[in-house]
This record gives structure tokens, sequence and C-alpha cells, in this order.
């Protein structure tokens, strides 16, 4: 961490460096050691070295406490070098690294969860998505995704996937052995009536034959 932060020092100081010689020369040629700084130093933040520096500062937390982005020069700095076509390249290629992504993303999880809970308790936030969810155009592309063949090969790989895990196999079992238990029990008991039902129709039988022979002999 200490590497990282001092390699970015290194950075700004040769930019504050490059920007005070230029004092006594004339403006085009302030114009072009500005230039050549910046090319050096975006040129340096594209190494994995620079990434790197940028990664451990951004997942540092001490450093994030630390760092006060209230400065308007900071901010005005910032707006410029995000604003200008070197600054989107640079931003662009830096969002294709996963690794800078996912410490961004750590680094803003929190004010995220919390913005969204904010919007999602928002009342007139909660008017504007039943409007877009209701609108008929937006209904149809809903509809046009979840019918296209892309979506459906996507769902038809999730579906398959998930019947391949063991926690769903295992799972799956359960239910199966749980539904053949259920299936059991009133089948054994419904036997064990039909059982108890014919024995009884034959003791009755039995007791009916028995009193026609003893009336019989009476007469």
């Amino acid at each position: 961490m200490y590497k990282s932060a001092k390699f970015v020092i290194i950075i700004f100081f040769l930019v504050v460096v490059s920007s005070c010689n230029g004092g006594g020369s004339s403006a085009s040629s302030e114009q072009t050691d500005y230039e050549t700084t910046k090319k050096m130093v975006v040129d340096i933040l594209k190494t994995d070295e620079g990434k790197k520096a940028i990664t451990d500062i951004l997942s540092d937390e001490k450093m994030q406490k630390q760092v006060v982005l209230d400065s308007k020069v900071l901010k005005n700095a910032v707006t410029e070098a995000l604003a200008s076509k070197e600054g989107k390249k640079f931003w662009s290629k830096m969002f294709e690294d996963p690794k800078f992504v996912e410490s961004y993303a750590k680094m803003i999880k929190d004010e995220q969860e919390k913005l969204m809970k904010s919007l999602m308790n928002d009342s007139d936030y909660q008017k504007k998505m039943l409007e877009l969810l209701q609108n008929p155009e937006m209904e149809k592309q809903i509809l046009t995704v979840l019918t296209s063949q892309k979506f459906r090969a996507e769902l038809e790989k999730i579906i398959t996937d998930s019947l391949q895990t063991p926690m769903f196999k295992a799972q799956m079992s359960d239910l199966i052995l749980k539904a053949a238990e259920e299936m059991k029990a009133p089948g054994g008991q419904g036997s064990g009536q039909q059982g108890g039902g014919s024995s009884s129709g034959s003791s009755g039988g039995g007791s009916g034959g028995s009193q026609g022979d003893s009336g019989g002999g009476g007469q």
C-alpha cells in the first residue's frame, strides 16, 4: 500500500514540477510541456503497476477516509480530465480491468445500497417506475426480450446448470422421497381398511348361516 501511494504521489509531483518549469517560457512551450507530461502520466497509469497502485489505494479504507474530495481545484481537474477525449479513453480501459472494477464496486457498494433504498421509499420514484412498466412500448420491449431466442437459450443454460448442481440434486431427491412416502401412507391405510371390511363381511356371513341352520333344526 505504501509503495502504491508513493507511486501515485511521484506521478502528481511530476505534473506539478513540469507545470512550474514553464514559468519563463512562452505559452506554446507551456502547452507542449503540459501535453507531453499529461501523455506521460496517462501512459504510466496504463501500465500494470499504475493500475495496481490505483486499485490498492481505492481498496484501502484508511485512504478512503483521509482523502477529502471537496477541493474546488481538485473537482475542476477531475471534471476536466473525465470530460477530455483522453480521459474517457483512459477510464474505458480501466473499467475493462476486472480487478479495478471489483475494487471500484466495493468502494461504492454502501453508497449504492443507500441510494437504492432511498429511491425505493420515494413515492415519486415508485410512481415513475410504475408508469415506466405500464408503458406499452416498455411492455413490448420486455416481451421482445423474453421471447427472443438469445434469452431462451440463456434461460435454458441457467436451468441446465442448476439441474447439475449437487445442492439441487439433493433437494430433488428429498422431494421425491417425501412424495413417495406420502403416496405410500394413504395406500397402506386404504388396503388395511379394505381388508378389515372383507373380514367383517365374512364374519357376518358365517353368523347368518349359523342362525339359519338353528332355525331349520327347530322346525
